[in-house]
Formats: structure tokens, C-alpha cells, sequence
């Protein structure tokens, strides 16, 4: 056996795949993607996921399967599979203590000797880049995922690095003070929504559409250059300090880059930062990439003493 299905929630959805360990690719035609309400039962929530899991498993063969890897939003625990999201309105909050692994065992009838095993989502983004994406070949990266949260993570030789002096706590930036707040508070789709509403009184919906607006709307030009003077400022230290050859991008926002790029790219320039910056060729098949490594028993090795710290 040597198929892996990787698996990326998402706050709204579920999106999986199949992936082949011996050639390090996803599969065609073993990709599905299901809409999923994260305010509902526990019940509907689990049923939902179960239904897109079961039509990649049917879709690479039950007896090729070796193992279900999920990507996964914090705040979870890891090494158990259990829901932590009580109190986050935003995150499944019905699934606050639930046995993940228990639960999809039992919708789909899956043995004992199948692992199920749980990593971060932007730690799973970051792996699949540096193990077969953009990242591949660089020594050490920084991984960026951009949306309604700011994701991160930090990569040397293909495995997070969580702790030490040269990464922050947690070994991702999320949680760190920038201006007024923190830094999700300045690089998530929440901050372009808000900034654009102050300035231009008018709502947005994302920063799809304020980006359309770049070669039309000052507020936009404006707001989207700020972004990446703001994101150059912000991670040149981090650059520095990891000593990161590369930054990879992804996340929605990450669409954006044409318009926000040059900002950025001038601002690391301006603290003598000279590091790659790259956007995501995985993209949203990236996480689920990741997911499924953790079937990979040399690599899950070398990160199953990181999961409790994730």
C-alpha cells in the first residue's frame, strides 16, 4: 500500500485527495471538494467530511490506502485527533472535544492498522512546498499562507522548526505584536475589509474585489501597497534571524501578489534583505499534499515529536 489520502479543512469546506508515496503525486480524478457548514452539529459536520473522504478512498482503492492525513486548523490537538475550537466561533465549535479519528474510523468502516494523523494547515502547506513545490531545494524557507488568517510556518531541511532562538514561539507569527495589535490583525482579509470601509466608507467583500479596483480606486492602490510595505517590515527580522533563502506564498490573498508584490519586495530590499519570494504552484492542493506525507513513515518520524507543539 501506497496511497495516502491528504485532507484539508478548511473553515468552510473540505477539500481531498489521494496522493502516491512512491512517485510523489497527487493523484487525477481522486480529488473532491464538499461545502461545509462549521456552525452545525457535530453530527452534520462529521458526516460531511466522512461523504468527500469516502469518494477518494473509492477513488484510489481501499486496499491501496495506507493511511488519512488531515490538515487541520488550530487550535487542535494534534497527536490525539481531539477538536479544540471552543469559544471560536469560526472553527467548528460543535467539534470542541470530539475524537476526530474515533468518528471517521467509524463513518467509514476504516481497520485499526489505517493511521489517521492530524498536522497544522499552514505547517502542511509549508511541507508540500518545500518537499515537491516551489520551496524544493531550498535549505531553509518561510512559508506564508494568506486569508482570513495569516499562516506561517518554518522549514529547514523539509521539517518545521517550532522552537529555538531563531524562529518565534510556536515556530509562526500569527500571534507576534505589529503596530496597534497583532500581525493576523494586518495580514488576513479582515484588515483590507476594514482599512477600505474607514477610508472609502463602502464595504468589500475580500480582496479580490478590492484588487480589482487597483488600476481605478486610490484607496485600493493605496491599501494594497501598504500591505506589502507593512508584510517587508514585519518579516525582515524573521528573515534574518532564520536565515530563510525563501519565502513561499499561498492563501487566497496570495492572488493578489501582482499588485501587492512590488511593495513587499521594495521593503525587504530597504532592510538589505535579499531572500526569494515565491508564490505557491501547489496552491490549493498544497495543504492536501501535506496532509497525506504524514503517511510517509520516514518523514512522520522525524515530525511526530513536533505535534504537540503545534
Amino acid at each position: 500500500m501506497h496511497i495516502a489520502i491528504g485532507i484539508d479543512i478548511g473553515g468552510s469546506h473540505i477539500s481531498c485527495g489521494a496522493v502516491n508515496l512512491k512517485i510523489n503525486q497527487l493523484l487525477p480524478g481522486t480529488c473532491f471538494d464538499a461545502t461545509v457548514d462549521n456552525q452545525a452539529s457535530a453530527d452534520y459536520i462529521l458526516n460531511s467530511w466522512a461523504g468527500a473522504i469516502k469518494q477518494s478512498v473509492d477513488a484510489a482503492g481501499i486496499n491501496n490506502v495506507a493511511g488519512i492525513g488531515f490538515a487541520m486548523p488550530g487550535p487542535f490537538d494534534y497527536v490525539n485527533g481531539i477538536g479544540l475550537f471552543e469559544g471560536n466561533n469560526e472553527k467548528y465549535p460543535k467539534l470542541y472535544g470530539v475524537n476526530i479519528v474515533t468518528e471517521i474510523r467509524s463513518r467509514l468502516q476504516i481497520d485499526d492498522n489505517i493511521p489517521i494523523r492530524f498536522i497544522n494547515d499552514a505547517t502542511a502547506f509549508a511541507v508540500s512546498e518545500a518537499w515537491i513545490g516551489v520551496g524544493q531545494g531550498t535549505s531553509r524557507l518561510i512559508a506564508l499562507t494568506l486569508g482570513t488568517g495569516f499562516g506561517s510556518a518554518f522549514i529547514s531541511d523539509g521539517i518545521p522548526v517550532l522552537e529555538g532562538e531563531t524562529v518565534p514561539e510556536y515556530g509562526c507569527v500569527w500571534h507576534l505584536p505589529f503596530r496597534e495589535g497583532i500581525s493576523d490583525d494586518y495580514f488576513s482579509t479582515r484588515w483590507f475589509e476594514k482599512s477600505y470601509f474607514n477610508l472609502a466608507g463602502k464595504n468589500v467583500n475580500g480582496v479580490k474585489e478590492i484588487s480589482e479596483l487597483f488600476d481605478s480606486d486610490e484607496v485600493a492602490r493605496e491599501l494594497l501597497t501598504q500591505y506589502g510595505t507593512n508584510m517587508g517590515d514585519f518579516l525582515a527580522p524573521w528573515i534574518r534571524k532564520f536565515n530563510a533563502g525563501q519565502i513561499v506564498i499561498g492563501g487566497n490573498i496570495a492572488g493578489a501578489f501582482d499588485k501587492f508584490g512590488i511593495s513587499l519586495l521594495q521593503s525587504l530590499s530597504n532592510h538589505h534583505i535579499d531572500c526569494g519570494v515565491s508564490l505557491s504552484v501547489l496552491k490549493e492542493n498544497a495543504a492536501i499534499i501535506g496532509a497525506a506525507r504524514l503517511i510517509d513513515e520516514d518523514f512522520f518520524v522525524k515530525i511526530e515529536p513536533l505535534l504537540p507543539k503545534m
